[in-house]
């Protein structure tokens, strides 16, 4: 983040600044928009371990869309729990303007998360921010704030996202609720997005929206964006690309393995899904990815394992349940063959 930008947030030097030196930067690269344009506040809730990435890429373009106008597009300010400064994913501590209990905000209220979500999000915020809602507010989340959404009580029955890496976990402790594995998602005044630079990607959407596409445009290129993604884009790369194939019948076995994880493995019934038979599917295995497919579904299994045990209070027991396993010993045994440890100390790893 940029030094104006941060001296923006502070709260001694903004009560003597005028909107246009707070907001506003010089630059010389310039975008001619209506003058006297209604400013849209935007009020970011930061939360223990939020991510940087996140709230940085939601900020800037802002302030960059402020800058190539030389207005006021945007106003924003940073609230905590406590009024007190936050320390981020990577330890930073980031200063606020004061405590969102005290704040009456207007336009749109985005809670930024990040790693180690659950329990971040009070019943006083999800109260808060419901109430909001209610009174027509948009309300979002950044990142995994999509935890605080749910403690709200307004995401049945929306479409919401938040980061791939957190959806298993989340979906664990929330059966009811489904997040997209999209890049961001608007729906009936709730917005989400996956977090990172996907922040920017939602912030380019509403000034692409609210101003039009030559001010979006030319943010995205004070951004180094060469392209903006669309709601629907998927977060990560293809199942072809994480697996270096376009072999067809190889990328349906595997996403049927993956769509199964918690089931007991049975290739016979992949292989008849697929009208292939095992020892097919078992060639395709060894020739295109290097390992067995019983290999291939431990690897995901483990994987989502160690998701679950990092981001929830799920006991061993019943991750080895969620993950598809008969019995906690046999999930033990391949976690500390995989891992290095075994899943009873990682899971107290940050306690």
């Amino acid at each position: 983040m940029q030094i104006d930008a941060v001296s923006a947030m502070l709260p001694e030097q903004g009560d003597h600044m005028s909107d246009e030196q707070k907001y506003v930067a010089k630059g010389s690269a310039h975008v001619k928009v209506p003058v006297g344009v209604q400013p849209l506040s935007v009020t970011f809730v930061l939360l223990p371990k939020f991510t940087m990435l996140a709230f940085s890429s939601a900020i800037e373009p802002l302030r960059m869309a402020n800058q190539l106008t030389q207005q006021v597009l945007f106003r924003w300010q940073v609230l905590s729990d406590d009024g007190l400064p936050v320390a981020c994913s990577n330890g930073v501590p980031v200063v606020v303007d004061g405590k969102w209990s005290d704040a009456k905000p207007e336009g749109l209220i985005l809670v930024v998360s990040g790693v180690e979500p659950e329990g971040k999000a009070s019943v006083a915020l999800g109260d808060w921010l419901r109430s909001l809602w209610r009174r027509g507010r948009i309300v979002g989340g950044l990142c995994t704030g999509a935890y605080a959404l749910a403690q709200a009580g307004i995401l049945k029955g929306r479409r919401f996202t938040m980061h791939w890496d957190n959806i298993d976990a989340f979906a664990e402790n929330h059966p009811d609720l489904q997040p997209a594995r999209q890049v961001f998602c608007i729906d009936d005044r709730v917005m989400s997005c996956a977090g990172g630079v996907a922040a920017a990607d939602l912030m380019l959407k509403l000034i692409n929206d609210r101003f039009g596409p030559a001010l979006g445009q030319e943010v995205m290129n004070m951004c180094l964006l060469t392209r903006r993604r669309d709601e629907a884009d998927h977060q990560t790369t293809s199942l072809a690309a994480r697996l270096g194939t376009r072999h067809d019948k190889l990328l349906q076995a595997a996403a049927y393995l993956e769509a199964h994880i918690e089931e007991d493995f049975d290739l016979d019934a992949c292989a008849a899904h697929l009208s292939l038979s095992r020892r097919q599917i078992e060639r395709l295995f060894s020739r295109y990815l290097n390992v067995t497919p019983v290999r291939y579904m431990n690897d995901l299994r483990l994987a989502r394992g160690r998701a679950l045990l990092a981001e929830t209070d799920m006991k061993v027991t019943e991750v080895a349940i969620a993950c598809g396993y008969a019995s906690a010993s046999h999930f033990s045994k391949s976690f500390r063959k995989k891992y290095g440890v075994s899943p009873y100390r990682f899971s107290h790893f940050g306690a």
